[in-house]
């Protein structure tokens, strides 16, 4: 079998990550809404890997994102230079500065898991995924809608 590779864009998916390193502001580090459960996309990348798809999106920011950029490039730095950095702040008691970093040696405290402080609010599926793997079927119940609608039009004259 033959090596081919895939490109799996999506947003930054909740967990244990956002808890490792060293923080030097007050707040919280939270990700950005809309958050994904990791299995999203594990069964995006599981997919791909299995079907002839170089390329895979998941979850609908990254589709806003990656077309928007190759639309209109300065729209996406404008709305990120104003809300990047509060919109990843969290609401709530000060975070402790002083959190043990991991950027010289790694922060031993386990196996901390794939799920992190962000369950509650991540999602468990992705609508734009789920189409983005069934595009047949999505176009042919699209393409009966039309015709349904068509006849409709045709058949009110």
């Amino acid at each position: 079998m033959a090596y081919r590779g895939i490109t799996a864009a999506g947003p930054l998916l909740r967990g244990q990550a956002r808890r490792q390193g060293l923080r030097r502001v007050g707040a919280h580090r939270a990700p950005v809404p809309p958050v994904y459960q990791p299995e999203v996309a594990a069964a995006a990348v599981h997919w791909a890997a299995h079907h002839r798809r170089r390329e895979v999106y998941v979850g609908i920011p990254a589709v806003y994102t990656i077309v928007g950029n190759k639309v209109a490039p300065w729209l996406a730095e404008r709305y990120l230079a104003r809300t990047a950095v509060k919109g990843q702040q969290m609401e709530g008691p000060p975070a402790q500065t002083n959190h043990e970093g991991n950027l010289f040696d790694p922060v031993d405290r386990g196996d901390p898991g794939a799920h992190g402080m962000f369950d509650d609010m991540a999602h468990e599926h992705s609508a734009q995924s789920w189409g983005s793997r069934h595009r047949a079927a999505l176009a042919a119940a699209t393409a009966v809608a039309g015709g349904v609608g068509v006849m409709r039009a045709l058949g009110s004259r």
